[in-house]
């Protein structure tokens, strides 16, 4: 009994930095401002008030895993590793951010506009307006997993653009 209580301790403190790994505030701010970097605009700052109100929001979802905008004040980003077919693997925050910021292929600048594809999670990661982001991760009820990043002044303004 004392071996598999201790192997049991010994397995959670082994496996818990693997689980932390890519969704730390670090992870997040890392991605986005390496993307803000690119384009010239000022870093973000964690704000841990935007990271409980996107784990509120999510928290809403678990049962079917599809999250709905909040219609908050704040910019949001959001995403599920749920599709037609049900649960996908698991996800990471950082794996997240980064296919956000991938969407800068659907960015043309000089229309301002998305062509091909989504891109207004990539113009929200790298607003110049924005200073202050904050993430959550949870893992739905079925296995799947939602990130949720919420952003401080929002962005993505009809017309204007984002750097």
């Amino acid at each position: 009994m004392k071996i598999s209580f201790l192997w049991l301790i010994i397995s959670c403190v082994c496996i818990l930095p693997w689980c932390l790994a890519q969704n730390s505030p670090a992870d997040y701010l890392k991605v986005h401002n390496d993307a803000r970097a690119r384009v010239g605009v000022k870093p973000l700052e964690w704000d841990p008030g935007l990271q409980s109100y996107a784990h509120r929001h999510l928290s809403k979802y678990l049962r079917n895993c599809i999250p709905r905008l909040s219609n908050g004040c704040y910019g949001e980003s959001l995403s599920s590793s749920v599709d037609e077919v049900g649960p996908l693997k698991e996800v990471t925050g950082k794996q997240v951010v980064e296919m956000w910021v991938e969407q800068k292929h659907n960015y043309d600048e000089e229309t301002n506009s998305c062509v091909g594809g989504e891109c207004r999670n990539y113009t929200q990661v790298v607003w110049r307006e924005t200073t202050h982001v904050g993430c959550a991760r949870v893992q739905c009820y079925n296995g799947a997993y939602m990130v949720a990043c919420n952003y401080h002044p929002p962005g993505n303004y009809r017309g204007e653009r984002p750097y």
